[in-house]
Order: structure tokens, then sequence, then C-alpha cells
């Protein structure tokens, strides 16, 4: 009877609730992730490291930066958009080569060491000087991505600036893509041209490159074009990008903000279904901290709370005085009782003929 009725104070005074919200938090410490089917993607990111994107024509934070800086700090910002269960790699073009840096690791698992490995892809890796993003850069992506399976895509970052540029009768290899491989060609860059600063092996400037330092497009060819060639200067080339895209079967958008490159790597179509283990210790650890408000509220708040959701589901009880009653109809008032000895019995009289 004792252990009942003390059983029964417990309950009643919401103590109950301090050890069912300790019991949650100690879930939400050890709970393991639980492996659930979703949506998931896998990129090779490929970043131009050509000199063309030393040029400094974006503005990031009110100062100039180079394409590069600016790819790098969107990209920086994606990376901590992306879902759990997401895998990123790092690639490198330049000549007619996609290198690659780091195979795809998941996002939030990895998440710094990726950030790190990001900030060390610069032109000091550059190998060569030259230029073949469509028929080097992306075939080269493509088939890294094919190799590596797993469902993999590619997002090639570029300028589009071809070295030594391309001829107008020259066209495109029609199997940069046999595999069918799904990625995104992303353009970054501004649309005025601009002088190509010169880098030594080390990273240091050196001046800017000249026209006689360069391949510009014969006479002949700048003629049919009606314009003159100036490889010296690099402007984002949007619209050869989005020719290329179209013909391998990517995708194409212009670097504006880390918005748009998010946008694209999120892009449904890039993604597969795969069971990846997924954190769900957030749901006991908020039943917890529900539990820990309710325990704390004030009494008067809950017995208010509590006698408004009783009146809700028992309409006709009245819980207004701690006790429960049913509360009946209104009495009808009586007279006084009549008794026996106040009655007098009378014959009706005939009446006479």
């Amino acid at each position: 009877m004792i252990l009942g009725a003390q059983m029964r104070g417990f309950l009643a005074g919401r103590h109950w609730m301090t050890v069912a919200a300790l019991v949650l938090l100690l879930m939400a410490l050890t709970l393991p992730p639980v492996t659930l089917p979703r949506n998931a993607s896998s990129y090779i990111v490929t970043l131009d490291i050509t000199q063309s994107m030393d040029v400094e024509d974006l503005v990031l934070n009110g100062a100039p930066v180079s394409r590069l800086v600016f790819a790098r700090a969107a990209m920086r910002e994606a990376l901590g958009q992306l879902p759990c269960g997401s895998k990123v790699g790092w690639s490198a073009f330049t000549g007619q080569r996609s290198f690659l840096l780091l195979s795809p690791v998941e996002v939030c698992g990895n998440y710094d060491a990726l950030l790190a490995s990001l900030d060390r892809i610069d032109g000091r890796m550059r190998w060569t000087n030259y230029s073949r993003i469509a028929e080097g850069g992306v075939y080269s992506a493509v088939r890294v991505a094919q190799a590596l399976g797993d469902g993999a895509s590619v997002v090639f970052v570029t300028d589009g600036q071809e070295a030594p540029p391309l001829l107008p009768s020259d066209a495109l290899k029609q199997d940069i893509n046999p595999a069918h491989v799904k990625g995104w060609l992303i353009g970054v860059g501004g649309d005025q041209p601009a002088p190509i600063p010169r880098t030594d092996a080390a990273g240091n400037r050196t001046g800017y490159w000249q026209a006689g330092e360069v391949v510009q497009v014969p006479q002949m060819h700048a003629s049919e074009t009606h314009a003159q060639s100036h490889e010296e200067l690099s402007a984002l080339q949007g619209h050869y990008l989005a020719q290329v895209a179209e013909q391998v079967g990517f995708g194409y958008r212009r670097l504006t903000d880390a918005a748009s490159l998010r946008d694209a790597m999120l892009d449904a179509r890039l993604a597969h279904r795969e069971k990846v283990p997924t954190d769900l210790r957030w749901c006991p650890a908020l039943l917890a901290l529900l539990l820990l408000v309710w325990r704390f509220l004030p009494g008067t708040a809950v017995s208010s709370a509590s006698m408004r959701f009783g009146a809700r589901v028992w309409p006709g009880v009245d819980r207004s005085a701690g006790g429960v009653s049913r509360r009946s109809a209104p009495s009808v008032p009586r007279g006084p009782p009549t008794s026996l000895a106040t009655r007098t019995l009378t014959r009706p009289r005939r009446a006479d003929p």
C-alpha cells in the first residue's frame, strides 16, 4: 500500500519526466548511425588551374579576386550545404588532362579534410601552360568518373579559355562522353576581356602575357569571325561552354555565387538511391528537451493547460474545485410537503334534480 501510494505520488508529481529525459539523453549520446535508404550523390569536382583562371575580374567580400579563388570560395560554402551521405572528390585540369587528386569521400565525415585539400588546389600544381578543355579536360574527367563507378558525376569549373585557340573550322569529337556520365560545366569569369597574369612555377606573378607571346588565331580565320584575335586577354566563354555541355550531355550554369554551385550539385538528376548511415540522435535529444520544459513549467500553467484539455475531452465534467463531479441539470424547486393529517377528503355533492 505504501509503495503504491509512493508510486502514485511520483507519477502525479511529474518527477518521472526528469528520469525519462535522462534516459533519452543517454540514448542521444550512445545511439549509433542508422542505415537508411536516401538519395545520395557522388561528385568529382574538377578545377581549371590554367593561368587564365588567375585573372582577377570577380569580386568577393568587396575585393577583386581571381576566378580560381572565387571558385574555391563558392565550393567551400556549397560543401557545407550538401546533405550527409554525399561524396565529393577533387581533380585538377591543365593541358589536356584532368588529374584525380582525391577520390570521392563522404562530406560529413571528411569535411575538414575536404576543406584543407581544396585550399591547396592552385596554379602551383600546373604542369603545362596550354589548355584543351573539351577534348582534354572534360574527356579525361568523364573517364575518371567512369573508372571510379559508384554513379560518380562530373562538376567541371572553368572559364572556357582554350589555348591555343580552336579554329572556327574545328569540330569537337563525338565520343567525348560515350558512357553518358552525368555532370555540369560551371563557367566562371567576367564578360570583359582582361589581361592574363603570367606566373612562375612557385606561383609568383611575373607580369602579363603579351600578344606576341601566345598563339593567336590566324588572320584568315579571324576575318571569318569579323574580329581580330586577342588570346592574351581572357573572358568567360559562356556560349562555347554551353555548346560543349550540350554535346557531351552535361548541364551548363554560370557561377555567380555559392548558391548557383550548390543548386547544380543538388540536382536530383545526379542523385541515386543508396543506403547511407543516418544520424538520428537528434530525435531522443529533442524529446528530452520537451520533457524537461514540461517538467519545469510553473504548476499553475500546467493545471490550466490540463483543465483546458479536460474541458475539451470531458465536457460534462467539472474540475474547478480540485475534484471530479458530474454536472447535473438544474433542479426544479418543490413546494412544501403535504401530510395526510392536513388533507381533507370531501365527497362531491350530487346535484338535486
